[in-house]
């Protein structure tokens, strides 16, 4: 249902505006409607990243495995840590220096460590609560308990989408509707769930968005008369926001009946792409993102989970690490060669870090807890600085230290080089301006080239 109605919006404006022989639409993109709510719009200021690709990590990978290397760890392995309750669990994965840059990348990532000097990682990053649920949301929307609308929903409100074929925000999976929503946006801008897997026939990627009782043609003539009904009601009584974004999503529908299955016929790609890739379910959703960055979709969100290991992490992370690393190394040059990296931010990480203890007591097959006062991320392209690590945490690994960066001034950040004074990206409701940050968080200008 909730395609469907992303689907009749956009198919209401395009004989309005054929109707209207006169309207100027010269230098838009295709099919353009310069009335639609996700039409393109500029930024506060020159943007460096135009679109943003989300590989989603849930379960907090740990900081000290990945890109945070902490070799004091070692001297005390199996001993109780100072100041710290719990023994000490050095990581089983070796650091070294790549790149030009000097990066330090953990062996678990091999082939990011290829691409070390794309890599803009940010180990002093830190969050409010070490639970899932809040910790999540918080991650997706700036807040911990009101319902808000999520990262990529501000974006395409703010930004509108170059492609009026396709919807603006696209998840490839992922269960939580908390981390797409619109909350009290018009409902256009929430994120679509798209379960896709590269084994799926074509024809079952995007459900709900074929009329099974009528034909296109009857299908415009339905919608222009829903736009025009919609139009009179504006003029003679009062414009109705949420009738607009309806109408605009049952649009959009009509469009992707023709248009959007052909993004994701990762056929239509050369098998020594698909390769590079590594040809598996997560390396497919990632070559799918490019192609809809490709085709102007503003905000793609790629949900890769399992990072919760409280056991076994050396064998886990290690799975975890295996579906990312390849893809998104791929991912990143795939992206350089095509022209489109220096405009598409790509942020990978979760909701928070790990323990540098061994949580269930120092068992056999050792994991790590929940910490929310240290963890790590990584961007790359969209305007971020290339081969740097930002800030450090203690000597342990155990809590941010220096030039630490709080998750809304990550949100802010990510709003800038998007082209936006994240204070002044609002949206007012219940009487008050929202904004993704509210009135929290600092641009961190180091993090940007």
């Amino acid at each position: 249902m909730g395609m469907g109605l992303l689907g009749m919006a956009m198919m209401l404006g395009q004989d309005m505006m054929a109707s209207h022989a006169g309207a100027a639409t010269a230098g838009l993109p295709p099919k353009l409607d310069v009335r639609s709510p996700l039409a393109v719009k500029q930024p506060h200021f020159k943007a460096k990243a135009k679109h943003v690709i989300h590989i989603w990590a849930p379960g907090g990978p740990s900081h000290v495995d990945t890109w945070d290397p902490k070799p004091a760890l070692k001297k005390y392995e199996g001993q109780a840590l100072p100041g710290l309750n719990g023994v000490a669990l050095p990581s089983p994965f070796t650091f070294s220096k790549q790149g030009k840059s000097g990066l330090e990348v953990s062996s678990v990532n091999p082939y990011l460590a290829k691409v070390a000097d794309e890599l803009c990682v940010v180990r002093s990053l830190w969050t409010d609560v070490p639970a899932h649920e809040p910790a999540s949301r918080f991650m997706h929307t700036g807040s911990l308990q009101i319902p808000k609308p999520s990262l990529g929903s501000w974006t395409v409100y703010g930004l509108g989408t170059e492609n009026q074929s396709l919807p603006g925000f696209i998840s490839l999976g992922g269960g939580k509707s908390d981390y797409r929503q619109a909350a009290f946006l018009p409902s256009l801008y929430q994120g679509v769930n798209v379960n896709y897997s590269p084994k799926m026939p074509l024809n079952q990627v995007l459900l709900n968005i074929y009329n099974q009782f009528e034909g296109p043609n009857d299908q415009r003539r339905q919608l222009d008369l829903a736009r025009k009904l919609n139009t009179m009601h504006a003029e003679k009584l009062q414009r109705n926001e949420q009738l607009d974004a309806r109408i605009e999503s049952f649009e959009m529908a009509f469009r992707m009946q023709t248009e959007a299955t052909e993004a994701f016929d990762i056929s239509k790609e050369s098998e020594e792409i698909k390769a590079k890739y590594g040809n598996t379910d997560s390396g497919m959703k990632m070559l799918v993102a490019r192609r809809l960055v490709e085709r102007g979709v503003r905000f793609v969100q790629v949900p890769i989970g399992g990072w919760d290991h409280h056991q076994n992490l050396e064998q886990s992370l290690a799975r975890n690490c295996g579906m990312v690393d390849q893809p998104a190394a791929a991912l990143i040059q795939d992206l350089k060669e095509r022209g489109l990296l220096d405009d598409t931010l790509i942020i990978w990480g979760g909701e928070f870090g790990r323990t540098v203890t061994r949580d269930r007591g120092g068992a056999a097959t050792a994991g790590r807890d929940h910490n929310s006062k240290a963890m790590c991320c990584w961007m790359a392209g969209g305007g971020v600085k290339g081969g740097y690590a930002h800030g450090s945490t203690t000597e342990f690994g155990d809590r941010a230290e220096t030039d630490k960066v709080h998750v809304h001034d990550l949100h802010a950040t990510i709003m800038h080089l998007l082209g936006f004074d994240h204070k002044k990206l609002t949206y007012r409701y219940n009487g008050r301006d929202f904004r993704l940050t509210d009135n929290f968080g600092e641009v961190v200008k180091n993090l940007i080239a």
